[in-house]
């Protein structure tokens, strides 16, 4: 019990990367060219943990209609959400919050699959999200700003933010440490399919809707949040 609550603990590291970007947006005046780098940033971020840690370690072992299956499920949840927030003021910038939180779910599912192969492989997957998170929080705070949305639903969000990271480290380590390769994966494709769709329909939107933006801030935005990553990704694989 000792080493699962352990593992629960390293799930809150890159929850706190989270929160180091929010309460940036929330003590800075942001300027909303500012926030529309950060949002194509933390697209950047979000390309690279699919295509870097998440479908390299899928792929090799997983039957095609599984990971493909799984990847529907996952899109089916990301249009569910978008439909449910559709009538609220300043959706697209709540759909930034989702696109947030499928990270967050990623980074936690990783850090307690890596886990329960190895405790060192679980921490350095936490550490290197850790940082990671950080343009993503401020992306998704300062767009819940300038749409209107009050200080203390913004900090409420935050908060909230670490229960799909804790929830889904959990099912990573205790549902899934035991369980075949092909089934890890699947969960793992779902959240692909969750942090992609809400990533390329909303946040990039959300992004491109800020004014003055240059196209070329955008580009390298986008750029940096992947190679950011993909270097993180590399110095602590």
């Amino acid at each position: 019990m000792s080493d699962f609550i352990t593992v629960l603990a390293l799930a809150l590291l890159p929850v706190g990367g989270n929160l180091i970007g929010t309460f940036l947006a929330e003590s800075v005046r942001t300027p909303q060219w500012i926030v529309g780098a950060a949002l194509h940033a933390a697209a950047g971020i979000a390309i690279a943990v699919v295509s870097i840690d998440l479908m390299p370690r899928i792929l090799p072992s997983t039957p095609t209609w599984i990971v493909t299956s799984a990847f529907l499920v996952g899109a089916a949840v990301a249009l569910s959400l978008a439909l449910l927030v559709r009538r609220v003021r300043g959706a697209r910038a709540w759909m930034v919050s989702v696109a947030v939180a499928a990270d967050l779910s990623s980074d936690g599912l990783m850090t307690g699959v890596g886990a329960a192969v190895a405790s060192g492989l679980g921490f350095l997957i936490a550490v290197s999200q850790s940082v990671a998170n950080i343009p993503g929080g401020f992306a998704a705070a300062a767009s819940l700003q300038q749409n209107g949305v009050s200080r203390w639903q913004r900090l409420t969000v935050a908060a909230m933010l670490a229960v799909p990271a804790v929830m889904s480290c959990g099912l990573g380590y205790w549902l899934l440490r035991d369980a075949s390769t092909a089934a890890q994966n699947a969960a793992l494709a779902a959240i692909i399919g969750v942090l992609l769709v809400t990533t390329i329909e909303d946040v990039i939107p959300e992004g491109d809707a800020s004014p003055r933006l240059p196209r070329w801030v955008s580009t390298a935005a986008l750029a940096g949040g992947f190679v950011g990553l993909a270097l993180l990704s590399t110095y602590f694989g």
